[in-house]
């Protein structure tokens, strides 16, 4: 549900809500969202590609120490590939709200589209530079997908996982081209799909 609401609310329950991993070739697309507890303020909350990782990661703690409500979700490649990555993205951000602990009056999502949930939501576009729990969510789920994609890098260490964390860099192209797709490959993704056909009868 969303609605044209003034989100600079008081006294209301409202929850940050973000992405990562829309434009890679592989791995699940992952969302989070915060409800932060103004009682206990996080110092140096910003959109997640703007921080070094090491900031990434001592803010990654420290959210989920301080906040009032906190939660990780994903679609995977399977639900990408079957209903593409815009609404696999907003099935990501519904998960994220509905597993949050409290439930918000009021979920504020980056970007321009909001996900079909029964919590109102009101789209924010660049919301992860100016809303603090949007750049929470931003931190989380960068944080989570990334370490997950490193992990991930050593079960097909020759695709350079753990560098470009799935997104299309030369190396990954010139590894796709090579090798051919793995399973965590997107096959609803063009490059994905072109290096199939040239790999469709080897098996990764």
């Amino acid at each position: 549900m969303q609605l044209g609401l003034d989100f600079n609310l008081v006294e209301t329950l409202v929850a940050g809500v973000d992405e990562v991993g829309r434009g890679p070739l592989c791995g699940p697309v992952v969302t989070a969202a915060v409800i932060l507890d103004p009682n206990k303020p996080i110092i140096g909350l910003n959109d997640s590609k703007k921080l070094s990782e090491n900031k990434r990661n001592l803010l990654f703690d420290e959210i989920k120490q301080k906040a009032l409500a906190w939660s990780i979700a994903r679609a995977e490649v399977s639900e990408i590939d079957e209903i593409n990555i815009l609404q696999a993205t907003l099935l990501a951000m519904k998960r994220a709200i509905e597993g949050l602990s409290i439930e918000p009056k009021l979920a504020l999502i980056d970007g321009n589209k909001c996900p079909n949930t029964s919590v109102p939501c009101k789209a924010v576009i660049q919301g992860d530079s100016s809303v603090p729990a949007i750049a929470a969510a931003s931190i989380l789920a960068k944080v989570s997908r990334d370490r997950e994609m490193i992990a991930l890098d050593k079960e097909f260490p020759a695709y350079g996982i753990a560098a470009h964390k799935g997104y299309p860099t030369p190396v990954h192209l010139a590894a796709l081209k090579k090798l051919g797709p793995t399973p965590i490959h997107r096959q609803s993704f063009a490059p994905v799909r072109l290096a199939s056909e040239l790999f469709k009868d080897r098996t990764i």
